[in-house]
């Protein structure tokens, strides 16, 4: 039943189809907006046309930004000899909350999951291999990080990455983040303390 007419029913709607925004949720935010100043709603509809319409990859890293590059390929203050391979922009975040990484980043778009109908040509692997060999066939960077989460998509990830760096013959440090993230649970939902420890006391692969 409608209770409340097409027109704020449709933006209930609208807040649903956002991940991890069930009907109550939606409800109280299509209502928060409503009683929004309509300068404050039209800026907030602004940013939501400006960010999508602007929003790209970085051509090296492949996470979310508004430039060609992001500023983390961007700065000369990073390490771009070490490599951190994530699953999302959102675990990128995560990462750099900790205040604790300087090195760079590649973003992979998800893991591998048969399962889900997603194998390696799926996801930013190619490029990621690509970003690893340098013109000269000599490695582009000392250690590949592999930040992937400790589910059975992530570790079949990180296998798949150690296998294909290696049958490349690329001379590169493998390593892969310690158990203080807990199996089966999800980066960015980790608090900044274990990702820190995770960080520090990665192993080689």
């Amino acid at each position: 039943m409608d209770y409340f007419g097409s027109h704020i029913s449709r933006l209930i709607e609208a807040l649903c189809g956002l991940p991890g925004v069930g009907q109550k949720t939606a409800q109280r935010l299509a209502f928060h907006i409503i009683n929004m100043p309509k300068e404050q709603v039209q800026a907030l509809a602004d940013a939501l046309i400006d960010a999508r319409t602007n929003a790209n990859y970085c051509r090296e890293c492949f996470t979310l930004t508004d430039d060609e590059l992001c500023p983390i390929c961007r700065s000369e203050k990073r390490d771009h000899r070490q490599i951190m391979v994530v699953e999302t922009p959102r675990d990128l975040a995560a990462y750099e909350r900790t205040g604790r990484y300087d090195g760079v980043y590649h973003v992979l778009h998800g893991a591998i999951s048969p399962m889900l109908g997603i194998g390696p040509n799926e996801i930013r692997l190619k490029e990621l291999m690509q970003r690893l060999q340098g013109p000269d066939g000599q490695p582009a960077c000392d250690e590949v990080i592999i930040a992937t989460n400790a589910s059975l998509e992530g570790e079949t990830t990180a296998m798949y990455i150690l296998k294909l760096i290696r049958t490349l013959g690329l001379d590169i440090k493998v390593t892969r983040i310690a158990s203080g993230v807990p199996v089966g649970g999800d980066i960015e939902n980790t608090d900044e303390v274990t990702l820190e420890r995770a960080l520090v006391g990665r192993t080689e692969m």
